[in-house]
């Protein structure tokens, strides 16, 4: 069984930064990819980016990118997402999640944290 518990969100002021964490346990993640995600109420949730953890390659959605900075430490089995420049439309429910490979769904979530960005 793999746990996901993410910390770290908060308010923040426009312009602001934020760092989250995901710690990852149950399951050896050198192969596999992990990935941040977003959902405000009424809408669908929202890619925000993710790492795959052996080569740490990236990917951003568009709308986060030059701004958030993913990470993953392997020896502390922790993904991270610095957050700068916040914006009031970053506010959302953040998840992180995992998934086996490059391809298919991701499987695995946390509980998410809240991030609130006020102008």
């Amino acid at each position: 069984q793999v746990q996901l518990v993410e910390s770290g969100g908060g308010l923040v002021q426009v312009g602001g930064s934020l760092r989250l964490s995901c710690a990852a346990s149950g399951r050896t993640f050198g192969s596999y990819a992990m990935g941040w995600f977003r959902q405000t109420p009424g809408k669908e949730r929202e890619f925000v980016a993710r790492i795959l953890w052996r080569s740490g390659s990236t990917l951003y959605a568009d709308s986060v990118k030059a701004r958030f900075t993913i990470s993953r430490d392997n020896a502390k089995n922790t993904m991270y997402l610095q957050m700068n420049s916040l914006r009031p439309e970053d506010t959302a429910v953040y998840y992180c999640a995992s998934k086996p490979g490059v391809a298919g769904e991701y499987d695995y979530w946390g509980q998410g944290t809240q991030v609130t960005v006020s102008s």
